[in-house]
């Protein structure tokens, strides 16, 4: 998820970026505006998705060499570790553009308020990534080391000893995603945000990033229980669904300063989209091309990721595929030879078959209740909800 540009200059205090301008983009209709069809409407609220989520990652930038730079001063290895995160911080981003969506589809004009909102979940997602990290103990990410694998290649360019390095890059991970949540929740107090939506928004980033500490604790805890007893599919809700999607929809629509049903919807429709999106995700962990996922199809399976297929699968295996499951299912050495056998089980169980119809049903949901929102919105949120659940196996 590397992402690397140019630096804005150092200031004393944050600002947004040049680019951003305080008002909708041309294009785009005002608040109030007449309607021009739904195609214009629907191509506008795009374009300004589209310019928010630029000027969000412009902020980004400017922000990760901002610190960065402030870092030196204390010591090079300061400045390292803002090196480090710049490297994962970026990528898709997602979260980005469902704040904008919700905020331009109920309303919003100012685009620096929402261009730093939006920032700020971003930066939230590369402190959940870089944490996740730590727990599942990886050091390369989407075929890239991470902050921890950029660590232990700079310090063993060195000299410095394995034993000591070992130690050394878990710290830099766990630093670096605990300056990055800070800074996130530092996106929010730069002034661009109106004061009487500050609040509301800093208590939904905290109460997603609560939420996510619970998901992360279950999925951990998960490895102590069999496969069969794991409730896999909350995990999904609370792990991923709640700040990847359901909190950057609802902070659209409390800086918008949308009615309380239209943020309820979004709630809604996050969530079911979250779970339908984590439950295609671990289907593509297991068995999707790597070639298109960027992740090996060992890796879930090696460390025996609890996974709603694997719950399925385990409830339903007889002697035999149960026996297979236990055999291959968390070996650290598992081969391919091994995971095909393994996603015979899963197919043959209907583990495959099942989940695909719970991540449609989610996705069905999400789409209807994107349905109780006004348009363009409405369709703009059908379309993500196709694209992030329908992703090539």
């Amino acid at each position: 998820m590397s992402q690397t540009s140019e630096r804005g200059q150092p200031g004393a205090t944050r600002s947004s970026p040049a680019p951003v301008t305080a008002t909708t983009p041309a294009g785009a209709p005002a608040a109030g505006a007449p309607a021009t069809g739904a195609p214009a409407a629907g191509a506008a609220l795009a374009h300004g998705v589209e310019h928010v989520t630029d000027a969000a990652g412009r902020i980004l930038r400017d922000l990760v060499g901002e610190q960065r730079r402030r870092a030196v001063a204390f010591d090079p290895a300061c400045a390292d570790l803002w090196q480090d995160l710049d490297a994962v911080t970026g990528g898709k981003l997602l979260r980005p553009r469902l704040v904008a969506a919700a905020y331009l589809g109920l309303g919003g004009t100012d685009l620096v308020a929402a261009a730093h909102v939006a920032a700020a979940h971003e930066l939230l997602h590369t402190a959940m990534v870089v944490h996740d990290d730590v727990l599942d103990h990886d050091e390369v990410r989407r075929g890239h080391p991470n902050v921890a694998g950029r660590t232990r290649a700079r310090l063993t360019a060195d000299g410095v000893p394995r034993a000591a390095v070992d130690q050394q890059v878990g710290a830099a991970a766990l630093l670096a995603g605990d300056a990055a949540l800070a800074q996130a929740f530092g996106l929010l107090a730069t002034g661009a945000v109106p004061p009487a939506r500050l609040g509301e928004l800093v208590r939904l980033l905290a109460d997603g990033v609560a939420t996510t500490v619970s998901g992360e604790l279950l999925d951990v805890r998960g490895a102590l229980a069999v496969p069969s007893d794991v409730d896999a599919v909350l995990v999904a809700e609370l792990k991923t669904a709640v700040y990847s999607f359901r909190v950057p929809l609802e902070s659209g629509a409390v800086l918008a300063d949308a009615p309380g049903v239209a943020r309820a919807v979004l709630a809604g429709v996050g969530t079911a989209l979250g779970v339908a999106y984590q439950l295609v995700d671990d289907e593509l962990g297991t068995m999707g091309d790597p070639a298109l996922t960027g992740k090996s199809v060992l890796s879930d399976l090696r460390e025996g990721k609890r996974t709603e297929l694997l719950r399925v699968a385990w409830q339903r295996a007889d002697p035999r595929q149960a026996a297979l499951l236990d055999t291959h299912v968390g070996r650290a050495d598992l081969d391919d030879s091994g995971a095909h056998a393994v996603v015979d089980v899963l197919h043959d169980t209907g583990a495959v078959e099942d989940v695909r119809a719970l991540a449609r049903r989610s996705a069905d949901i999400a789409r209807t209740l994107a349905t109780h929102l006004p348009e363009p919105l409405a369709t703009y949120l059908a379309g993500v909800v196709d694209d992030l659940a329908g992703r090539a196996r």
